[in-house]
Parts: C-alpha cells; structure tokens; sequence
C-alpha cells in the first residue's frame, strides 16, 4: 500500500487484526501499558532524524479514549514526536489532517462500529492511507525490541488543534458539487453517539439542508447503542415519523454509512455503490473499468454494474484491502456491504459523510423521491449469520475441520453455479460469519442451517477435547 510497505498479508501478525488493534478496553491488547509501546513502535517506525516528526492523534466518544490518549501520547512524545491532539474527530478526519499537516503518522483511537466496551487503534502512514500488513509486522517486532528513548533535549512536544474540525467540515463540503445545495431537503442525520455527533449535522446543515439530529448525546457509554449505522432503525422510524426525505446513519468513527429512503426502506453499502457508480459513469468519472467491493457484495450489485458495462472485482473483507485492490487497478471506488465507501477522488479512506453527500448529488440532479433514484438494482436473497466463539483464535482451527468443510461443499452444491457460499473468520472480534445467497431463498436458509449446525457440532467437539 502506499505508506511504504506494499504487500499482502503475510499472516505473521498477532497483534493486529483487519482493522488495526482492537479489544475490550482495560485488558489485552486494550491496556494503556500496551498501548504506550505500541506507540513507542509506531514512532520508531515512522522517524529517521532527518527533520522534527508529528503525529496527529484523534478518537471517537468512548469513556476508555481517556485513558489510551495520554498512553499514545506518552509513547509518541518518549520517542521525540510531536502530537497534535485533535479530540473527538471521524476517522477520515484524522487521515485527512495527516497527510494535510505533513505528519508522519495519523492515529484514531475507535474500535469503529463495535460497543463502547471495546476500543482499537487505527493507524495510518504520512500519505493518510492505512498501514499495510508488512508495515504492521514491522510495528509488532519493534514492540518487542524495546526501542531507545529520545534524548531528554529531544522529547516531543504536545498542542492542541483547536480548528481541526473546521478543517474537516470544509474538506468534506468540497467533495460535494460547487454549483449544487441541499435546499429544501428534510435529512435525518444518526450519529451513533459517536465521533461525528457535531460537525456531521453542521455539513448537511451548512449545505442548505434542514437537519434532524439523533444519536447526538454521546455520554462516554452510548456509542453505537440501538443507534447508527450498525442499528438503523432508528433512523428509519425518524425519518417517517418527521417525514423526512432520506436517513443518513453513520457508525461510532462515521466511516461508514447506511441510507434509508422517504419511506424508510434500508440502503446498505451495496446500493449505495451503485447509486454512485451509476452517476458517476454517467459523468465519465468511473476509472479502472469498475469498482472494487468484497465476497460479502450481492450479486444483484455484481449483475447490475455488468449491465452498464462496468465490472466489479472483489476483495477480501476489510476496506484496507478493498483500497490496496483499488490501487492495483487503479480504480477510484469501492467499498464493503457494511457501508465503508472509498472514494479515492476525495479522500484515503472510508468515509460516511463524503459517501452521502455523493448520493444526495445523485438524487438531486434527478429532483425526483429517494425511493425512485436510489434503489438501483434488486438484490438476491442473501443471509448471514454470525456465530460467536468462546476465545479468539479458534476460528481458523473450526473452518480448517472435515466435518465443517464438508458441511460448506454441500451447501455449495445445493446452491449450484447460481448461489454462493462464504464462511469466514472475523478478523475484528472472535466470530464464524456464514454468507449465503441465490435467487431461491428457501435453498440460502438450508444452506445457513447446515453450515451452522456443523459449525456448531465441531465447537462442542474441541471444546469437551479442551476439558
């Protein structure tokens, strides 16, 4: 990828998962002990002496960011980096100012769309893209080599970026047409309880919309909870009840978003995608011959971007890896079912707020309901189910059993050539997700069941072996 350590992932790493670090906040990785050297690392990586370094450090809502600040903070500054504290910010944001500001390491504290228990690190290079796994492996070794402090005439500096939500603000009111406002637009705006909860409205709202908040009181506790992108129906039951035009809902770091129209009709990442692409060929604005999403995309998507001659290349799940595809082929959108959007035109990473002012755009050249423009395409009936582990690890040893992988070809085979099947492992939490899709949705729930019930079967097995 383009912070200096291209490459696949060479599957070395312990540490860090699909989306940097995460864990229940108080213990492993999730400690401030931890977390002080895993910045101690991350700057020894990142400075060669030849001028002074910065990183930018931001977080969303949660309780536990008040304890793994001051941590980042320390390590950053032992090694002789400067920090410049940017507060409650998206995750865009902060890749944003990184690459803005000339730092050398962009940080967002967030463990995104998960519960305020839990918390992450993100970490991203001079150039605001994530780190790519080589990168990562070379962070985890250098934790265990302990390296050597700066001198005491060479620590690190801290301030505090008062304005770095106004710089954001104007950034992303830039990716939106110049000549074009959301007059008269009635917007439902979730933002989870989380890092968005001011300057999201302040966008719409600066745009010409008429902004209806939810999800806007973050207490430290309520992030993501029965809100957001991850719990849209809150938004949706909003946007009938205010009789609003259309529901934006983002996640706890607002890189991603999920839709719902006049009548509070769900659009995932999926549609969105499509709705883009769409307006975007239209335009010729499409590179690469198509855009890039995961296994998890629906096939409607895949059959309705061959339908305007554009092709759809799937990646691993991850928008890390949906980005390293993108460059490879040197297309300028992706994204991931779950709401990530990347738009490389307008920024490194995903980004809820960018994502939804492209899709207004839409909607406004076409001055027509939500309903009418935005559902592009009828998905088949996919299904997926998450099934969740005792501990971490276990995962990979389950999907690698007989039993199980004769379970998965069976289901394959009942589905035929016009169904798929994906089972995997979570990368972010101890979980078995089970995927499958076909234009006969009797034939998807057998297919589940079967999977899961193996599944299910080998976990019991290992587990007695365990005792």
């Amino acid at each position: 990828m383009p912070d200096g350590g291209a490459g696949k992932a060479i599957q070395h790493r312990k540490l860090f998962g699909t989306d940097g670090v995460r864990g229940k906040a108080g213990t492993e990785p999730m400690t401030a002990e931890t977390v002080l050297r895993l910045a101690r690392a991350a700057a020894h990586r990142f400075t060669n002496g030849g001028h002074r370094h910065l990183a930018i450090v931001g977080k969303d809502t949660r309780l536990s960011g008040y304890m793994l600040e001051p941590a980042l903070t320390a390590g950053l500054t032992a090694m002789g980096m400067d920090v410049a504290l940017v507060g409650p910010l998206p995750t865009p944001a902060v890749a944003m100012l990184t690459r803005s500001l000339r730092a050398d390491l962009g940080i967002m504290i967030s463990a995104s769309h998960n519960p305020y228990e839990d918390n992450g690190i993100k970490l991203f290079g001079p150039d605001g893209y994530k780190l790519s796994d080589v990168v990562e492996e070379e962070i985890e070794a250098a934790m265990a080599e302990a390296p050597s402090a700066a001198a005491p005439d060479r620590l690190g500096r801290v301030r505090r970026l008062e304005d770095a939500g106004g710089r954001y603000i104007e950034a992303v009111k830039a990716t939106f047409p110049r000549l074009m406002r959301l007059d008269g637009m009635r917007i439902v705006v979730d933002c989870a309880n989380g890092a968005a909860h001011r300057l999201a409205p302040a966008v719409f709202h600066e745009l010409g919309a008429e902004v209806i908040p939810i999800g806007v009181a973050p207490d430290g506790l309520n992030i993501n909870a029965a809100c957001g992108a991850t719990a849209p129906a809150a938004m949706c039951r909003a946007v009938v009840e205010r009789g609003a035009d259309v529901g934006v809902a983002l996640d706890g770091d607002a890189d991603r978003v999920i839709m719902c129209d006049e009548r509070g009709r769900l659009l995932d990442g999926d549609q969105l995608l499509g709705l883009i692409a769409a307006d975007w060929y239209a335009t010729g604005r499409v590179r690469g011959g198509g855009l890039v999403a995961t296994v998890m995309s629906n096939l409607g998507l895949e059959r309705f971007l061959a339908g305007l001659g554009l092709g759809l290349f799937r990646a691993g799940v991850g928008d890390r890896y949906v980005l390293e595809m993108m460059l490879e082929l040197g297309c300028n959108m992706g994204g991931e079912q779950s709401g990530h959007v990347l738009l490389s035109d307008h920024a490194t990473t995903g980004d809820g707020v960018v994502a939804a002012l492209q899709v207004l755009a839409a909607v406004v050249k076409e001055a027509r309901p939500v309903s009418e423009v935005a559902r592009v395409f009828e998905p088949l009936p996919q299904r997926t189910r998450s099934m969740r582990l005792a501990a971490r690890g276990v995962g990979p040893v389950l999907l690698g059993r007989e039993d199980v992988q004769s379970a998965i070809r069976a289901a394959r085979d009942r589905l035929g050539q016009g169904g798929r099947v994906l089972v995997r492992n979570s990368g972010t939490e101890p979980v078995i997700r089970v995927m499958a899709e076909s234009e006969d949705e009797t034939l998807v729930e057998g297919a589940i069941g079967e999977i899961c019930a193996a599944v299910s079967r080998a976990d019991a097995v290992m587990r007695q072996g365990a005792d």
